[in-house]
């Protein structure tokens, strides 16, 4: 079998990074936002993602930085990263090499969980058919582990912000059979995971939004 230079060099920088991102999960536990482009406020639920670490951090034995970092899609420095979160209210648009770039890695080690702030749907579901053209948003079964990790939550995925009152739901994209790719809808975790202040959402609320992102970092640490 004969195989092209440009398999060979793909190949080898999958591995590259393949190596590179389990060293990043022996040497240091960092997470990032990630800003893409389209006018989307990726940068929404500023204190989420640092509240999130603090509660793992105290609860579940992880050792996070406790500032995320924020990556741009079609960076490199994506790589350094075991997990990234993104959010939003409105447009995403990845370009053709923001989607081979985060397609990669993806399927060399890392994980992206998507949380939509309400009204990021329609768009996030376009722009990962060019990252995974062959692969569907499918929703996971309640007894997937992803559900139980750290905390049970035997019914799936909590309601943290009613919105339209639809019923919360949780989709992944598999390579492999590994869960590479984590999209939350109807259920609004970030806003769950913000100062107690910005939504003055009950504490048992919150706790169960904490919980959920618990279960999420640690799945993706371990997975």
């Amino acid at each position: 079998m004969v195989i092209s230079c440009d398999k060979i060099k793909s190949l080898t920088t999958i591995l590259a990074i393949s190596i590179f991102l389990t060293a990043s999960h022996c040497i240091a536990q960092d997470l990032a936002i990630l800003k893409y482009k389209g006018g989307g406020d990726w940068y929404g639920n500023p204190t989420a993602l640092p509240n999130l670490i603090t509660f793992c951090n105290q609860n579940i034995n992880t050792k996070i930085n406790p500032k995320p970092q924020t990556v741009e899609v079609g960076s490199t420095d994506i790589f350094q990263f075991p997990l990234i979160h993104m959010t939003g209210h409105g447009n995403v648009f990845f370009s053709e090499t923001d989607a081979e770039n985060l397609r990669n890695y993806l399927i060399s080690g890392g994980f992206l969980h998507i949380d939509d702030n309400y009204g990021m749907q329609p768009y996030i579901v376009k722009e990962l058919k060019k990252v995974f053209p062959n692969a569907s948003l499918v929703e996971l079964p309640v007894t997937h582990k992803i559900f139980s990790t750290a905390y049970n939550f035997p019914k799936g995925l909590p309601k943290i912000h009613e919105h339209d009152g639809k019923r919360p739901q949780a989709f992944g994209v598999f390579h492999d059979d590994r869960l590479v790719l984590l999209f939350t809808y109807e259920s609004d975790l970030g806003d769950g995971w913000e100062d107690t202040e910005v939504h003055n959402d009950p504490e048992a609320v919150r706790e169960k939004a904490l919980k959920m992102g618990a279960n999420i970092i640690k799945y993706a640490f371990e997975n």
